[in-house]
């Protein structure tokens, strides 16, 4: 495979001394407007955000409660990723229309696709309710005031008028110092209507994932229907295509570096005001930690899948997940660190100290909770980690809350068979020897990195490898847990209704299962040696990171705040950029169709290509979505401040219009939920040219172009 990475002959330091110095993640009731017109923005900031008239806000959704997708034609017609529907497009697969693998492109409205349970969440209106929340807490203990503040909570969200279809949801701001409360309209018929092949639209997948340059049509298209009054309503043949306030033009303009741009979504955690002591943390301790556990995990895995087709097949969706986090983890240890994050921090304390002398003894304290709180932290961090890696384990703890459930009279008919689901779901793509493997090396680990006082009793005999392998595929071998032992002559395998026929039978056996013993005194060992502790510390520091906070925002009157991202309604912005994120490697701000044709791997699961792409290629039967290259700009970086929730994020212009679609970050500035730094964080988006490119030129679904407004 040849990895193009697009040499550019750019200034960067020509664009940053513009750029934002904080990002930012604003409510868009309360944009930056200054700093976004100083950066290019020509639109206002009522554009964006207007509850007396149509404006940007009209055309933008929270996606089934968790990405983000935008309007694009006065029919309904809505934009996400191709990873956001991907769950939608798969329950409409089969065998004979398999939709992941070849895409599927409606003809007309009667052909989409109807999906039951997805909704779009629009924001009517946001209203500061900090007052009514916080004006009866001054001087109540912590307790107390917590107990006052979800009272309040209560009361104020029943006191808005809302309709059938709204509702109210408050949330807390600036670590609970302020309180905003959402107004929602809940559309509940969304259709499927077009998506590319995932050759297309996961093109690079695994080993793409997080990185630049970068080549993938991330994208899917679903329509919003309402009844006759375009009101929300449940499915039916009968309603029509939602006819919006507002929606977004396409433009298919060619870009350039130093363009202004934002992004208009529903991020969801960022963590920016924390202390120097808890970012240090972060990056020497509790990252590392989880690194640590999911490399051995994923070299494991990849072993056998590198020698074994079925076991790939079988595991690449788990890879991948485990995968992501891994290497945003290790992007985000780097990045802290190239961006010197607990240096800039320290500084920041001494500068507010010197400007308010009651920060210090907030610092002390932190550094204090932080550290007394370190060893739970990293025994917290193995815990989760090993229990989540390993298979054997995870299903030991789901095992171990069907026994409880069953013990306690909780296990009825209904709950059994969503258990037998979840289980059926889990052996499907299971196999245990394999997972024997990763169980005794996550154990050795664990045993070896963890302090023996946060362990069970006798912990110290799985610190060698060799021994847990032989110990580890005996027990799961004669597992029903594993699905390799049976009960009442069947398996998880061959029979899970037989497993589960007699619940009791199959408790007393789960109790004398050494993979049950095991991972039931490694949970008791948790519960009891680090979880309370933790807590106890994390109570105490989130609690001083309230204070801390309002003394940010008290001290440095001249930093302009956001708080941070928690899955409401966000405007970020910056500008078009490439970036250098090491010595004498530049990544320029755009790659093309030529870039996935270098990539390209006849049929490999990551970077194969469909034979229509190719064809359109090299006959270059581009259309109007070629720019002054000659080729079709793929994917582009810019400077926008994004974290998980963003995926689906509308990208816009200085005048409002469609550019790209919003779906990953790099790896080198994933610190960004932490610590935003322009000259590393780089958000990843499909250009428009792209996207209109594939529905018009690839899917001929021409139809759909006809419905938007393209600006050329």
């Amino acid at each position: 495979m040849k990895r193009n990475i697009i040499i550019a002959g750019f200034f960067l330091s020509s664009i940053f001394p513009l750029a934002q110095q904080y990002g930012g993640m604003w409510i868009p009731t309360e944009v930056n407007e200054k700093e976004m017109k100083e950066l290019g923005m020509k639109i206002s900031a009522k554009d964006i955000w207007d509850t007396t008239k149509p404006s940007i806000k009209d055309a933008v959704v929270q996606f089934n409660g968790g990405c983000t997708a935008e309007i694009i034609s006065p029919k309904g017609l809505l934009l996400t990723n191709h990873h956001c529907g991907y769950g939608q497009i798969q329950k409409h697969s089969s065998v004979k229309n398999d939709y992941l693998a070849d895409g599927f492109w409606a003809k007309n409205n009667g052909e989409e696709l109807p999906n039951a349970g997805v909704t779009v969440d629009f924001i009517a209106d946001i209203k500061d309710v900090t007052p009514q929340i916080l004006g009866n807490t001054k001087n109540l203990e912590a307790k107390q005031a917590e107990d006052v503040i979800k009272n309040n909570i209560e009361t104020v969200t029943k006191s808005f008028k809302i309709e059938p279809y709204q509702k109210v949801v408050i949330k807390p701001m600036y670590y609970g110092n302020k309180y905003y409360a959402y107004i929602i309209d809940t559309y509940k018929d969304v259709r499927l209507v077009g998506a590319p092949p995932s050759s297309i639209g996961k093109f690079g997948s695994d080993t793409d994932n997080w990185v630049f340059p970068r080549h993938t049509g991330d994208f899917s298209l679903f329509r919003i229907y309402a009844d006759k009054n375009n009101k929300p309503a449940e499915y039916s043949k009968d309603n029509v295509p939602y006819r919006p306030k507002h929606f977004l033009p396409v433009s298919i303009k060619d870009k350039k570096e130093g363009d202004f741009t934002f992004v208009f979504g529903f991020p969801g955690r960022t963590t920016e005001y924390l202390p120097s002591i808890a970012v240090e943390k972060i990056m020497n301790e509790t990252d590392p930690a989880m690194i640590d556990v999911r490399d051995v995990a994923l070299k494991t895995l990849d072993e056998k899948m590198r020698t074994d087709q079925a076991t790939k097949i079988k595991y690449a969706s788990k890879y991948a997940s485990v995968a992501n986090y891994w290497k945003k983890w290790i992007g985000e240890v780097e990045g802290l660190k190239k961006s010197n994050a607990v240096g800039k921090k320290q500084k920041y304390e001494q500068a507010l100290i010197a400007k308010n002398p009651a920060i210090k003894t907030t610092i002390d304290e932190f550094n204090r909770l932080y550290t007394a709180q370190a060893p739970y932290a990293l025994s917290r961090a193995y815990y989760t980690e090993v229990v989540r890696n390993a298979e054997a384990l995870t299903l030991a703890n789901n095992y171990y809350n069907f026994i409880n459930a069953v013990e306690s009279g909780r296990m009825d008919a209904k709950t059994l068979e969503s258990f037998k689901n979840r289980m059926n779901s889990f052996y499907k793509d299971y196999d245990g020897e394999l997972d024997a493997k990763v169980t005794a090396k996550v154990l050795a680990l664990y045993a070896n990195r963890v302090p023996a006082q946060y362990l069970p009793a006798g912990f110290e005999k799985f610190k060698d490898v060799n021994q847990n392998l032989k110990t580890v595929e005996e027990w799961s071998k004669n597992s029903v847990i594993t699905g390799r032992g049976s009960l009442n002559g069947a398996t998880a395998y061959s029979d899970l209704n037989k497993v589960f026929a007699d619940q009791k039978a199959l408790v007393q056996n789960l109790k004398k299962d050494p993979l049950m013993q095991l991972f039931t005194s490694m949970r008791e060992a948790y519960m009891k040696n680090t979880d309370p502790k933790y807590n106890e510390y994390q109570s105490q520091i989130d609690a001083l990171q309230k204070k801390y906070m309002a003394q940010q925002m008290e001290t440095d009157r001249d930093r302009k705040f956001f708080p941070d991202a928690n899955s409401t309604l966000r405007v970020t912005y910056g500008k078009v950029a490439g970036s250098n994120p090491k010595d004498a490697l530049y990544y320029g701000y755009q790659t093309h169709l030529s870039g996935v044709m270098e990539k390209y791997i006849p049929g490999d699961y990551e970077f194969d290509v469909p034979q229509k792409l190719i064809d359109l290629y090299n006959k270059k039967d581009y259309g109007i979505y070629k720019n002054s290259t000659g080729d079709v700009p793929v994917n582009f970086t810019a400077t926008n401040h994004t974290t998980g929730g963003n995926s689906g994020s509308p990208a816009l212009d200085a005048n409002g219009n469609l550019i790209g679609l919003n779906f990953d970050r790099q790896w080198e500035g994933t610190m960004s939920d932490i610590n935003y730094d322009p000259k590393f964080s780089r958000n990843i988006m499909v250009d428009t040219k792209y996207i209109l490119f594939i529905i018009d030129k690839f899917a001929n679904a021409k139809w759909l172009i006809d419905e938007m407004k393209v600006v050329k």
